[in-house]
């Protein structure tokens, strides 16, 4: 069996990107006792990774990097935002120092409601400074390691994944047939 769409894979791998002095740092890592499980075309890696691990068979290593307009994108200067300390104020009224420190990632809403994950830079007097960058934007991406083991995808399996159990169909029929959960009918979704 090869990677295929509808493919469930476990495999170990390290990710390493440059660090200082141009040595590679190692930021990630997936074992044999805790390896990476995807599903292969399912939206749940990186396209370009997905691209890179087609076609291998269990038992293949592997050892490729991925370019940073493939993988996070560049960092954009625009991502870092001063944003007013009282936007982080609890429900007392005061700032919530547990879970708005340096370094911390923390929920944000955009706009038009998405949430959208956000690393605190810097605190001050008045303003907390976010990075809405992904942690590895503008990095490339040194990915190595072994396919350990490869089988098709149950449809239970494909269910759960286009399916979300957070919310009715992840919002999809929502958008073709109503409002509520009621409304998605025949999508098989909704519970």
């Amino acid at each position: 069996m090869k990677i295929e769409n509808q493919t469930v894979v476990k495999a170990t791998y390290s990710l390493y990107i440059n660090g200082e002095g141009g040595k590679e740092e190692l930021m990630e890592q997936a074992t044999e006792e805790a390896p990476l499980v995807w599903c292969q075309g399912e939206g749940m890696m990186l396209p370009a990774f997905e691209a890179q691990m087609a076609g291998k068979e269990a038992g293949e290593t592997f050892d490729f990097v991925l370019a940073a307009k493939d993988a996070y994108g560049e960092y954009i200067q625009e991502g870092l935002m001063d944003l007013p300390k009282k936007m982080f104020f609890n429900g007392d009224g005061e700032f919530d120092d547990e879970r708005v420190y340096v370094g911390a990632i923390v929920p944000m809403n955009t706009v038009d409601g998405q949430i959208v994950k956000a690393q605190v830079c810097e605190i001050t007097d008045d303003q907390v400074t976010i990075d809405l960058n992904h942690p590895y934007a503008g990095e490339d991406l040194h990915f190595t390691g072994k396919i350990l083991e490869l089988r098709e995808a149950t449809p239970a399996e494909l269910d759960a994944i286009r399916h979300p159990k957070h919310g009715c169909c992840g919002g999809g029929c929502h958008k073709k047939k109503g409002n509520s959960c009621g409304d998605c009918g025949d999508c098989g979704g909704c519970e």
